[in-house]
């Protein structure tokens, strides 16, 4: 499974407490933010979750 590289494109103010949360938690700070994580369930979980938020890309090693 190759890593994927998740971008913050939306702004969290007014979003859920939880969606702020899990948008941390994936290391992202502010619009424009990207961050390489492995390809994993739990990681492909918390993109679900914040789907409306971030666009991921997968990244070739």
């Amino acid at each position: 499974m190759s890593p994927l590289k998740i971008t913050q494109t939306k702004s969290v103010i007014g979003s859920l407490g939880k969606h702020k949360k899990t948008v941390r938690a994936l290391g992202l700070k502010r619009i424009r933010d990207s961050r390489v994580h492995g390809d994993t369930p739990q990681v492909r979980g918390m993109i679900h979750k914040v789907r409306h938020l971030v666009e991921v890309e997968e990244v070739e090693e």
